[in-house]
């Protein structure tokens, strides 16, 4: 049936607003299925992999449960989920909105260890979605690019909003209601045949478009990623306490990372991927093409915890341009830096953090450092220790009486050199 076309809602277009005309005006719009159908395949030319489409209307269940979340503190620092627009609530986004496109982009797993050879202990680890391009740049001009693609299915002007992770919406709740993925234990979603190496994006539009039927939890019994994750950050199944994850620990958190779950961290300095590493819908083939612009990029694999232990301005610059690792500032990569250099269980890491301890002016730095030395001991580390226990700042000076008891109390493991 075709449906008369109809000119959007008189809405002033903002910087997230968008008025995407159509390049081949039509007398009537198609009707919500046939709209469906194209949009479905221009979504996937622009190399998504999964596309759904659900009305746009108060996601009631989710608003709840964000809620109680809320009230239980497991957001810790990140004050801007309990304030601001009501993130269950679309039409805040674009009042004219009629539904809510949702999209999975796929970016490159990870390549098993076994491939790669044995890793040296000074290895950094980043989140895989973080290795390549920022993925917020690459999905919005994909959205965009959707966007413009839906005003010349619907043959009128489309009023369209782009959204990535930064704004204010409930986006694993859209994924499920648009059949797009379903949410894992984890808090994942999961893209059924793809798995959770998917990054979600999503698209308000002014248009009528069929909707797609939700996707329901289909992780049965298993536990695999509640069971592994390092710092115990699942409350139960779909709880998250973000204040244990090592993401919220090494991204979202400004201040010092709590001493109990230093050790618990390893070499992790931007996020984590162990709930993605054991879960079964990852064990397919996954996607088979991902997206080119996510790919690594040789600035991350060119550098070690030394290197973004003494990172100057010039070279944060280099490393975050471009990249999702905007997120957070060098002074809280060198601090994740300490901690994984702590944990690395190696000689070659106790003279860079000694130096560090002497002359690194961010007294955040210090403190971790003064835990890592703690941990590793060597050479020179009790003498580093005792002149910064009489450090100026109160932190670092507590931190360095802690690790001098540590260095102390606690049986040390053995340091090995590694390559």
């Amino acid at each position: 049936m075709q449906i008369p076309a109809t000119q959007p809602p008189a809405v002033e277009p903002t910087a997230t607003v968008r008025l995407h005309a159509s390049r081949s005006p039509l007398a009537t719009t198609p009707a919500p299925g046939e709209l469906a159908a194209l949009i479905r395949d221009a979504a996937l030319a622009l190399g998504f992999v999964r596309v759904g489409f659900t009305p746009v209307e108060s996601f009631e269940s989710a608003r709840e449960a964000l809620r109680t979340w809320l009230a239980r503190d497991f957001h810790g620092e990140m004050a801007y989920l309990a304030s601001g627009p009501d993130r269950a609530n679309a039409h805040q986004l674009l009042a004219a909105a009629r539904t809510l496109i949702v999209v999975a982009l796929p970016y490159p797993r990870p390549t098993p260890l076994a491939q790669l050879g044995r890793k040296s202990s000074l290895s950094a680890e980043f989140a895989h979605y973080a290795h390549g391009a920022d993925y917020h740049v690459v999905i919005k001009d994909k959205l965009r690019q959707l966007a413009d693609a839906c005003a010349d299915a619907a043959g009128r002007s489309v009023l369209a909003r782009a959204c990535v992770d930064t704004a204010p919406l409930l986006e694993r709740e859209a994924a499920a209601r648009a059949g797009v993925g379903f949410a894992a234990k984890s808090t994942m979603t999961i893209v059924p045949g793809i798995g959770t190496h998917v990054l979600l994006g999503e698209l308000l539009v002014d248009l009528e478009v069929a909707p797609d039927a939700r996707l329901e939890p289909r992780c049965g019994d298993c536990t695999a990623c509640l069971d592994a994750c390092p710092t115990g950050a699942f409350v139960s199944a779909h709880v998250l306490d973000a204040r244990r994850c090592i993401a919220y620990l090494t991204i979202e958190l400004k201040g010092a990372i709590p001493r109990e779950l230093r050790a618990l961290i390893g070499n992790r300095v931007f996020g984590c991927d162990v709930c993605q590493a054991v879960c079964p819908f990852n064990a397919g083939k996954g996607a088979e093409r991902c997206a080119p612009e996510l790919t690594t990029r040789p600035e991350i694999e060119a550098i070690d915890l030394v290197g973004l232990l003494e990172l100057t301005s010039s070279g944060y610059r280099k490393l975050v341009k471009g990249s999702a690792l905007r997120r957070t500032s060098r002074t809280q990569l060198a601090r994740n830096a300490a901690v994984a250099l702590g944990n690395s269980g190696s000689v070659e890491a106790v003279a860079p953090l000694i130096r560090a301890l002497d002359t690194d002016p961010r007294p955040l730095v210090r403190g971790h450092v003064a835990w890592a030395l703690g941990r590793l001991g060597g050479p020179g580390a009790r003498e580093a220790l005792e002149r910064a226990a009489r450090d100026a700042d109160a932190a670092v000076a507590e931190e360095a009486q802690l690790a001098l008891t540590d260095l102390d109390e606690r049986r040390l493991p053995s340091l090995t050199l590694h390559g």
